[in-house]
């Protein structure tokens, strides 16, 4: 039996294979009870909670963790019997690719998952997400990107040189993509810092409208004339930006004026009827009414009141509200609003 088992093949004795696969199977043994009986009752307790990360970690076990660990069995037992100079290159080169590859998937699977829980916190809009997968490309090449650099130098190519080559490029190429690149990084400004989002009304300049698409160069508006105004991200994020969506209560400032044969006991009058008239509409917080001054035509009154909603359509049917109230005192109280009028005074000579 001993010299059955002492035969060489390939270098190694039939024991030293036996040895090899022992190792191996044990190994694999070992990590299907460690699934069985430990990932079974992580699993259980992950259900019990209410956070996800304990189930992102079970995942990241299953998907990474267990297939590392069977071929890292492999590579352990492997190793134990003299190989090939070839061979034995061939399996260190799949390691590296095996590591390089599980490295990588790894980093995406905790940039995506970051990205889930950021636009979880912000918002359940799916917009946002659909933003954030712009970028989550981005990323993803830039991980692949390094990755492939990483397994290239680990098996023997000078990738210092290729670099260096790709760095005097790199210049080139970005020197004639500054614009390009400058609305990219506006854009993870656009997204990260948020100070608008799809469906946000919002004017930037002489321009404004509706916020339709957010893009990695450009960004879209939905004017109020119907046509599309498209902006670079850089253009977006260089302005002033007035966005209407966020506000909370929308200042009306307005004047009325009437006619200078209006007498004093009336001209006293005027605020508290403007005042009881604004506070008796729904959705509208009273702040001041003042006789202001004297117009070429008229004595004025400036109103200062705020409509507790940002919604356009009803300030505008607060503000009708208002000024059909007004008229309605005004006439049973024989009070005339004015209208611009010359006298003209002629001066006969005989």
């Amino acid at each position: 039996m001993n010299e059955f088992m002492n035969q060489v093949f390939f270098s190694n004795t039939l024991f030293d294979y036996l040895k090899a696969i022992i190792i191996f199977l044990s190994a694999l043994i070992f990590i299907k009870i460690l699934q069985h009986t430990f990932l079974k009752r992580l699993k259980q307790l992950s259900e019990r909670t209410k956070t996800t990360i304990d189930d992102f970690l079970l995942s990241l076990v299953k998907r990474i963790a267990l297939p590392l660990a069977c071929w890292g069995a492999f590579y352990l037992s492997v190793n134990t019997l003299v190989l090939f100079p070839f061979l034995k290159n061939l399996i260190r080169i799949f390691s590296v690719a095996i590591i390089t590859i599980f490295t990588a998937h790894l980093a995406m699977l905790l940039v995506n998952y970051g990205f889930k829980m950021y636009a979880h916190k912000r918002t359940d809009d799916i917009s946002l997400e659909r933003s954030l997968q712009g970028i989550l490309r981005v990323i993803k090449v830039l991980i692949w990107s390094f990755a492939v650099m990483f397994f290239l130098d680990n098996i023997g190519f000078k990738i210092s040189t290729v670099i260096a080559g790709l760095g005097i490029g790199g210049i080139a190429v970005g020197l004639a993509a500054q614009a390009i690149l400058k609305d990219l990084f506006s854009y993870f400004s656009i997204i990260f810092d948020r100070p608008f989002e799809i469906g946000d009304f919002i004017i930037i300049g002489d321009y404004l409208g509706t916020v339709e698409y957010i893009g990695a160069k450009t960004t879209r508006i939905r004017s109020l004339g119907g046509e599309q105004l498209i902006f670079s991200n850089t253009d977006l994020t260089d302005s002033r930006v007035r966005n209407y969506k966020r506000m909370e209560k929308r200042r009306v400032v307005f004047q009325l004026g009437v006619t200078y044969d209006t007498g004093y006991e009336k001209l006293k009058e005027i605020p508290k009827i403007i005042t009881d008239v604004i506070k008796n509409i729904e959705n509208t917080a009273f702040d001041r009414a003042h006789f202001s001054s004297y117009g070429d035509f008229n004595l004025v009154f400036e109103v200062v009141y705020y409509v507790l909603s940002s919604d356009y359509n009803k300030y505008m049917d607060v503000q009708q509200e208002i000024n059909l109230a007004i008229n309605k005192e005004f006439s049973s109280r024989a009070i005339e609003f004015a209208y611009p009028t010359q006298t003209l005074y002629v001066n006969k000579q005989t």
